[in-house]
């Protein structure tokens, strides 16, 4: 069984994308997913936002849905914030329910005080450490997915990405994760790249 380690922030609606395609890969590869959290706030500090994009005007509130993961992780485990990225994206990518998140915590049979979460800065440290395991893999021009692949030398081989819409379904997933790990497994492999037409396709 391959171990996959990928970075998300519950925000991101490619990200979104991304993690339905790994499920898939799961179902038609040996591979496990390990889930891990990455911040888009974290990754924006210090930098001018530019003021049309949409994660500028959300400002804090781009911290409550990585902080309710890291809570989930921090009690149940990393294989029970997988579940609850499930259910939490599907709410808020599918079903557009960004005003009520907290409801991903009763989908998965978890306790209610634990949207609590979203406004506690207890959970900030844990978020930044792992974010920044992901940017020591693949550099700070980049952003979120993030995806590990073990690397021939026995380390692990990051990428940004793959970005793709809508998620590849049954062996066309097998085949995109074939090549995410052939292009992993080169080195020198630094960049690929096309400009993204259209809008998240969540089908």
């Amino acid at each position: 069984m391959t171990p996959v380690d990928f970075w998300f922030d519950p925000v991101c609606p490619y990200t979104w994308i991304t993690s339905r395609w790994l499920r898939e890969v799961e179902r038609v590869r040996p591979v496990r997913v390990r889930w891990r959290l990455m911040s888009l706030q974290v990754l924006n500090e210090g930098r001018e936002v530019n003021p049309e994009d949409p994660e500028g005007e959300w400002g804090e509130y781009l911290w409550h849905p990585v902080r309710m993961c890291a809570a989930v992780e921090r009690e149940y485990g990393t294989e029970a914030m997988g579940r609850f990225y499930d259910r939490l994206g599907e709410r808020l990518h599918v079903r557009g329910e960004w005003d009520a998140p907290a409801g991903a915590l009763a989908d998965c049979g978890l306790p209610a005080e634990r949207a609590a979460a979203a406004e506690s800065t207890a959970y900030d440290a844990a978020v930044r450490a792992s974010h920044a395991e992901a940017m020591a893999l693949v550099g700070e021009d980049v952003g979120t997915p993030v995806t590990a692949v073990p690397a021939p030398d026995g380390g692990r081989a990051g990428l940004f990405g793959p970005v793709v819409s809508p998620a590849p379904r049954g062996e066309a997933a097998g085949r995109l994760w074939d090549g995410v790990q052939l292009l992993a497994s080169v080195p020198g492999f630094s960049e690929l790249g096309r400009a993204r037409t259209g809008e998240p396709d969540f089908r």
